[in-house]
């Protein structure tokens, strides 16, 4: 795979997980036509984006 299709994907992945850790500390209120998002759903994409986040620049280190 592409060096810089992996670093994207990171910094991507990386963007997405600081987003969502910014809506958990400043409770940003999230609403999808009538549903209301909760704060629970952004602890689970902080940790999978995270996550996909270090892989991604592990992969790419190598």
């Amino acid at each position: 795979m592409s060096k810089k299709y992996i670093l994207v994907s990171g910094a991507i992945f990386g963007v997405v997980a600081v987003v969502h850790a910014v809506r958990i500390f400043d409770r940003w209120p999230v609403q999808i036509a009538s549903h209301d998002i909760p704060v629970w759903v952004s602890w689970i994409a902080v940790i999978g984006g995270g996550a996909l986040c270090l892989w991604a620049l592990r992969a790419w280190r190598r």
